[in-house]
């Protein structure tokens, strides 16, 4: 049994993938598989008809799987935003035919949000290793000027051809990998959830996600310059993270404090040089930083940590409601989502201590297990270098200022427990500050 086919024993939502070469001329025979007798209709761009929606159109034409005409986006501009979903529901709603997005995120993200308030399944032919977000549940889409994530179902099917996905743009691959070295610091976060008592590790979700990972990170420069065989690779873990995700029914498996840094710039709407920052270039910055956050929490003595000092220290619920409200003045949307997630994730004294004796008791074995896991700061800052991804915050907009000041909102923003957390209950969030941001800090700011 190979890997796909193992993460498909507990996904939720897609009951069928094919990943190779040539695999594009195949979708008759999945959507064969799994909508038999059903009409289809392709979903794509002019770009994406070109280097695959007619491939994938003639393919259906010559299985005799019958077909509306092809609902086409020529706007350049495209993205998920709430007028291309009434553009694309005004053509899926007046028809009973099964949608296949051809393209990458923001294709995949209209389709599958469309499919699932009218009613239907769908299919995506994947076109770029840009991100996890194909084979996930929950698509990204931009209301009123706010990018909200919108609960809907993953595709039935995927297929991906790792020819074309290596010949996408550059900057495509770039993001995808950049969401893809994400996991690598979620994994730590989630090994201090379970340490701590918040969230015990799934083992089927996290071999998912983490087997093959540094293999698919392995070589950022020939993804960069196209090499097939390392774009399939990098498709292939950025698949199995949405597979972990439906298996576990959260992103817990793929996700962290690195995350938390792409939520909130996705809240300010976070754009550079005219265009939307990727979600893979967001979490890219983000991963340094969270990676950062691990690395000092591993030079710090846990094991002989006074929790006296961080419990005395601790603020009750109404101390800290006021502090989120001084943080996020002036900020409603922040302010609402920091008061919810705060809120889910608060302990009382006695929780916090039971926390953190967990936390000193288990460090001395654990810190070799998660120093293990993470990839050294300095690497990940080249990886992302050498793959053609930001890898300083001014790359996507960001000064240090607003970087530093994004930090402060992280505690607040996700009820998951991860790396920050940590921080924040030990006392050490002024010492981190100093640690990032400080004179002689990571982005030291004068």
């Amino acid at each position: 049994m190979n890997k796909v086919e193992n993460a498909l024993q507990r996904t939720t939502d897609t009951k069928g993938a094919i990943i190779g070469e040539g695999a594009t001329l195949r979708t008759p025979e999945l959507f064969n598989q799994l909508f038999p007798g059903k009409k289809a209709i392709i979903v794509a761009d002019t770009n994406t008809w070109r280097v695959a929606g007619k491939t994938v159109q003639k393919a259906l034409d010559d299985a005799g799987i019958p077909t509306d005409k092809a609902f086409i986006f020529d706007d350049p501009d495209l993205y998920a935003e709430w007028s291309y979903v009434e553009q694309l529901k005004a053509v899926l709603e007046n028809t009973d035919a099964i949608a296949i997005a051809v393209g990458s995120g923001v294709l995949n993200d209209l389709t599958k949000y469309v499919s699932h308030i009218t009613g239907k399944k769908y299919m995506c032919v994947g076109t770029a290793a840009s991100m996890d977000g194909y084979t996930a549940f929950g698509s990204s889409i931009t209301i009123d000027g706010n990018k909200q994530t919108v609960d809907c179902p993953a595709p039935y099917g995927f297929v991906m051809d790792p020819l074309i996905a290596a010949d996408a743009p550059k900057e495509l691959a770039a993001s995808g990998y950049a969401d893809l070295i994400a996991k690598i610091p979620a994994g730590a976060d989630w090994m201090l959830a379970d340490i701590m008592g918040s969230e015990k590790i799934d083992q089927f979700s996290w071999d998912l996600v983490q087997d093959g990972l540094r293999e698919s990170l392995s070589a950022p420069a020939a993804v960069h310059e196209g090499d097939v065989k390392m774009t399939e690779l990098l498709a292939e873990g950025l698949l199995m993270s949405g597979f972990a995700m439906q298996a576990y029914q959260s992103s817990r498996p793929a996700s962290g404090t690195e995350h938390q840094f792409s939520h909130c710039w996705d809240m300010e709407d976070l754009c550079f040089e005219g265009k939307h920052v990727s979600h893979g270039f967001k979490v890219g910055i983000g991963t340094l930083v969270s990676t950062a956050i691990i690395e000092f929490l591993l030079k710090k003595d846990i094991e002989n940590l006074d929790v006296d000092k961080c419990v005395e220290a601790w603020k009750s619920w109404e101390e800290q409601e006021k502090e989120i409200q001084e943080v996020f003045a002036g900020m409603p949307g922040h302010l609402a989502r920091g008061l919810k997630e705060a809120k889910d994730k608060y302990v009382d004294k006695e929780g916090l201590r039971a926390q953190l004796e967990a936390l000193k008791k288990a460090w001395p074995e654990w810190k070799e297990k998660i120093q293990n896991q993470i990839i050294p700061f300095a690497d990940v800052h080249e990886k992302l270098k050498l793959v053609g991804a930001p890898y300083e915050p001014e790359h996507i907009g960001v000064s240090r200022e607003r970087l530093r000041k994004t930090f402060s909102y992280i505690p607040y923003m996700r009820s998951r427990f991860a790396n920050i957390d940590v921080v924040y209950r030990c006392c050490m969030m002024k010492e981190v500050e100093d640690y990032l941001f400080g004179k002689g800090g990571i982005w030291e700011i004068a």
